[in-house]
């Protein structure tokens, strides 16, 4: 059965009394279980304001903690009365079939959300606007989108997709899943991945408005330009040159693509 919890306003007031699968917490932390945590879950995140930490640890459950930001400098005093606030946020959270799904109540419920997950993890986090993504220390299936701030991955492994409209993209992965693709991109900030030194893979580079550099040795490919002849048509003939640098490392293995249009790639191998 789906379970639901939601953490309104009401929780800096009060503790919590949560069902058995979720144990005991208080205020603005929680405590979640995975339907089956013999197997790696999946938590998806969608932020439409605020920061995002999600780090590994040595534990089962998922910790979500929670604090809203500081909305600047408010009356203090209204008619007489004494303004109230509260460090809590508003947060809606499920559990179904091993995901856990977190997101906003409103628009308004903007604040910094730290997340420990088990090492063995899927990640799906999206976030808007109001500060980074961290993810450090977590292996599995990450996808990572932040439009208006930066994306750090620090010490991950598995699979990434990871993407910032605003932002750099920083990532530094320990190991790399055989067989699957990797992507790395950003429109407006500098995209820099370390990679272990025996990584084997097949690269797409591209920086429209900026330069690739990488202490790899990345064995070239011809660029294969894209002809379009549609003279017997009584058209025209278009030949297209990309932009684009491809070519292999250790041999060539999973595809890796790295991409920005206003900022510079760094390919690096970790020492």
């Amino acid at each position: 059965m789906k379970k639901l919890i939601t953490t309104a306003i009401l929780i800096c007031a009060c503790a919590l009394t949560i069902a058995s699968a979720y144990g005991q917490d208080s205020g603005d932390r929680l405590t979640v279980n995975f339907s089956d945590p013999s197997r790696p879950g999946l938590v998806k995140l969608n932020l439409l304001n605020g920061s995002v930490s999600v780090k590994a640890y040595t534990g089962k459950e998922v910790i979500i903690e929670s604090q809203a930001r500081n909305r600047g400098n408010r009356d203090q005093t209204r008619d007489g009365l004494r303004r109230i606030d509260t460090t809590a946020r508003g947060l809606v959270i499920e559990e179904e079939n091993n995901v856990i799904s977190i997101s906003s109540r409103s628009p308004n419920d903007g604040g910094n959300i730290e997340i420990q997950v088990p090492v063995k993890t899927n990640l799906n986090l999206r976030s808007n606007n109001g500060g980074n993504t961290t993810v450090e220390g977590v292996e599995g299936e990450l996808e990572i989108t932040n439009m208006n701030s930066s994306v750090r991955l620090i010490n991950v492994a598995g699979s990434v997709v990871a993407h910032s409209t605003n932002g750099s993209v920083n990532v530094t992965l320990r190991e790399i899943t055989a067989n699957k693709p990797l992507s790395f991109t950003s429109m407006n900030g500098s995209v820099d991945v370390t990679l272990p030194a025996t990584t084997k893979a097949n690269l797409k580079l591209r920086a429209d408005n900026g330069g690739v550099y990488s202490d790899f040795d990345v064995q070239l490919k011809p660029t294969t330009p894209t002809v379009d002849d549609r003279r017997t048509q009584q058209g025209r003939l278009r030949i297209e040159m990309e932009k684009t640098i491809t070519g292999t490392i250790n041999g060539g293995g999973p595809d890796i693509e790295m991409r920005s249009f206003n900022g510079t790639i760094y390919l690096r191998k970790a020492k």
